[in-house]
């Protein structure tokens, strides 16, 4: 728990976790990349090049809701 605040109902003390990539070849967690979603020739993603940041997820103890932050870059 921290003093954050959950932006939906106000309550303070949000629950730190991360959300799960689980796809074929992933690292594990979610990643922010910056820009518009592009689609190469074969329907993936285009990513080369682009910045990168790690998802933190944080969920409110009271109503469940959901807060991401893109922190650090990856």
């Amino acid at each position: 728990m921290n003093n954050l605040t959950c932006t939906h109902c106000g309550t303070v003390g949000l629950q730190e976790g991360f959300i799960e990539d689980a796809g074929e070849h992933s690292r594990g967690y979610a990643r922010w990349i910056e820009g518009a979603l592009e689609r190469g020739v074969f329907g993936g993603a285009k990513r080369m090049g682009r910045p990168r940041r790690q998802v933190e997820a944080y969920r409110c103890p009271k109503c469940g809701h959901l807060d991401l932050f893109a922190t650090n870059h990856v």
